[in-house]
């Protein structure tokens, strides 16, 4: 059975707790990057693959998109995506990101943000978005950067007086799931390579555009000492791809 924490009450409190979750991609501090790769959604059928909260399905909407459908495995967090973004142009299916099926060609740009790292079969998921994609169609999606995700315990290395000294990596090429916390225990993510991600997108026929190891805003540096910290190691990791 694929994990569903965020129907969990107090997990879902928590995340409901976030800033990005009150505030929107505007408190997303890697967004001002996501946002440059996005493509032109103008008059485009999108898919958001993990939607959580919807935010990215509203941009897609405010900028034109024809349609949008956004599917989560969460009920609670479909049923927030409902109250904020709930619209003619969006719709919201509750199944998981391995689950999804539309006939070929049903898209024209696939989004993912921070959810491909809780999928197990990458490579199912991949091959399946290259088929609902018509032809000349992007996917762009970010995951929690490999680098972050090689050790379960995901946490900075600190001496006694708990000031950081650096960010270790271990077990880095032992693809696999890992069982970590996030806001509560127990949070399984599947740790992957950088090649895999990059190879398994070339092996199902997409051609890469970019990919981006976004670092803060000098306006967030400013904002946020602890923030500056994010310039020591890569936590995100972002690829946008073509179908030929």
């Amino acid at each position: 059975m694929k994990q569903n924490k965020y129907d969990e009450l107090d997990f879902f409190n928590a995340y409901a707790q976030m800033s990005r979750s009150i505030h929107g991609l505007k408190a997303a501090w890697e967004w001002h990057v996501l946002k440059e790769l996005m493509p032109n959604l103008k008059d485009k059928r999108v898919l958001d693959l993990g939607c959580g909260y919807g935010w990215h399905c509203g941009y897609a909407e405010s900028n034109g998109a024809a349609s949008v459908i956004g599917v989560d495995l969460s009920k609670k967090m479909l049923e927030k995506a409902q109250e904020l973004h709930g619209s003619k142009n969006i719709s919201f299916l509750n199944k998981s990101i391995e689950e999804v099926t539309f006939p070929q060609s049903s898209f024209d740009v696939v989004i993912s943000s921070l959810a491909l790292h809780y999928v197990k079969d990458y490579r199912e998921v991949v091959h399946n978005v290259y088929d609902l994609l018509a032809e000349g169609g992007t996917f762009l999606f970010s995951v929690e950067h490999p680098i972050f995700t090689s050790r379960p315990e995901q946490d900075w290395y600190v001496n006694e007086k708990e000031e950081i000294l650096h960010w270790p990596i271990d077990s880095y090429q032992e693809e696999d799931r890992r069982e970590t916390s996030f806001l509560t225990n127990d949070v399984v993510k599947y740790h992957r390579t950088i090649s895999t991600y990059i190879n398994e997108l070339i092996s199902a026929g997409f051609i890469i555009q970019a990919v981006e190891e976004p670092k803060p805003t000098e306006e967030a540096l400013k904002e946020s000492v602890e923030m500056r910290d994010e310039l020591r190691r890569p936590m995100f990791l972002m690829v946008l791809v073509r179908k030929a």
